[in-house]
C-alpha cells in the first residue's frame, strides 16, 4: 500500500511524464523517488476531461518498477490509446489524472456459478481471458456505472470481446486484483485517494 503523500507523488509523476513528452517527444528520467517507485507494481493512468474519458492504459501485472510503469501509462494514456487523438498543445490543463495502483491479480476458484456472491463492488476489479481474448476493467468502473457483480462480469467478458455471460465457461479465466486509487479533485490541483468501498470508475 503506497501512503497518501506516495500517491500524491504518483499523480504528479504522471502529469509531468506527459508535459515532458508533450515538449520533449521522449520519456521522463527519474530522479528522487521514494523506494517504493523501485517496486514492481500493476498500474493504469486514466485521464478525463470535463468529466468525460480521454485516456486509460496500463500494465495489469507489475512487470516494471512503479516509476517506470506510471510514466509509460501515462504517455500511453495521452498519446497511444487506440480510442482518442493524442493530446494537443494547451489540453493537458483541462486533463484530470488519475493512478490506479494494482495489487498482483489473483485466480478465482471454484465453482463458477458463486462468483457473483464472491464479487465486492467496488473493492475489485476483473481481468477475464479465453484464448486469445483478454479484458480488464478497474474497480472503480463498477461503481461509476453502477454495475451489480453479475453485469459487473458481463461488461468484463465484453471488454474482452467475448459474449457476456462467458465468464461461465471452464475455458474461461478470471481473475481479480485490489487497487489504490488516487486522483486530482480538478486539472493540476490538490491529490486525493478514492475509496469506494465504504461510500459506494474505462479502461
Amino acid at each position: 500500500m503506497l501512503t497518501v503523500d506516495e500517491g500524491k507523488t504518483a499523480v504528479r509523476l504522471a502529469r509531468r511524464a506527459l508535459a515532458h513528452y508533450m515538449g520533449a517527444r521522449e520519456p521522463l528520467a527519474l530522479e528522487g523517488l521514494p523506494a517504493v517507485f523501485s517496486q514492481k507494481r500493476g498500474v493504469f493512468v486514466t485521464l478525463h476531461e470535463g468529466g468525460e474519458l480521454r485516456g486509460c492504459i496500463g500494465y495489469p501485472q507489475p512487470v516494471l518498477p512503479l516509476g517506470r510503469a506510471i510514466v509509460d501509462s501515462a504517455i500511453n494514456a495521452g498519446f497511444r490509446d487506440p480510442r482518442f487523438p493524442g493530446l494537443r498543445p494547451g489540453e493537458l490543463q483541462r486533463i484530470e489524472i488519475e493512478v490506479t495502483i494494482l495489487t498482483k491479480p489473483e485466480a478465482y476458484t471454484g465453482p463458477k456459478r458463486s462468483l457473483p456472491e464472491r464479487i465486492q463492488v467496488g473493492r475489485d476489479g476483473l481481468i477475464i481471458s479465453k484464448g486469445p481474448f483478454s479484458g480488464l476493467l478497474l474497480p472503480q468502473v463498477a461503481v461509476e456505472w453502477g454495475f451489480d457483480p453479475l453485469e459487473f462480469l458481463g461488461q468484463t467478458c465484453i471488454k474482452a470481446g467475448l459474449p457476456a455471460d462467458a465468464w461461465l465457461d471452464e475455458e474461461t479465466q478470471i481473475e481479480h486484483f485490489e487497487a489504490q486509487i488516487f486522483a486530482e479533485v480538478a486539472p493540476e490541483r490538490e491529490v486525493f485517494e478514492k475509496s469506494f468501498t465504504e461510500s459506494p470508475c474505462g479502461t
